[in-house]
């Protein structure tokens, strides 16, 4: 879901997680293409307005390459992308 601030963000995280079940395999790419594809180039945006996708993941990123080219695309966006590993997986 879509937050504004930490609040938010933690407020998402709270509610989303209950709701989901966690499994493989953790192909990372298509979320941030569709993010990226959601946010406005920066010129068309406030001063002010700034994203961040956080990404937590229980699983290796099984799509590396593909992920870092989606993250180089996504480079020119008013955008953070955060992935972390939770869990005891070879991060």
């Amino acid at each position: 879901p879509r937050s504004a601030g930490i609040q938010g963000v933690v407020e998402s995280y709270q509610s989303c997680l209950p709701k989901i079940q966690l499994y493989g395999p953790t192909n990372v790419a298509p979320i941030i293409s569709k993010v990226a594809r959601r946010v406005p180039h920066a010129a068309l945006l406030p001063p002010q307005q700034y994203f961040i996708l956080l990404i937590l993941t229980d699983g290796v990123v099984t799509d590396m390459a593909d992920t870092r080219e989606a993250i180089v695309r996504a480079s020119y966006l008013p955008m953070s992308i955060i992935i972390v590993g939770v869990g005891n997986a070879d991060f």
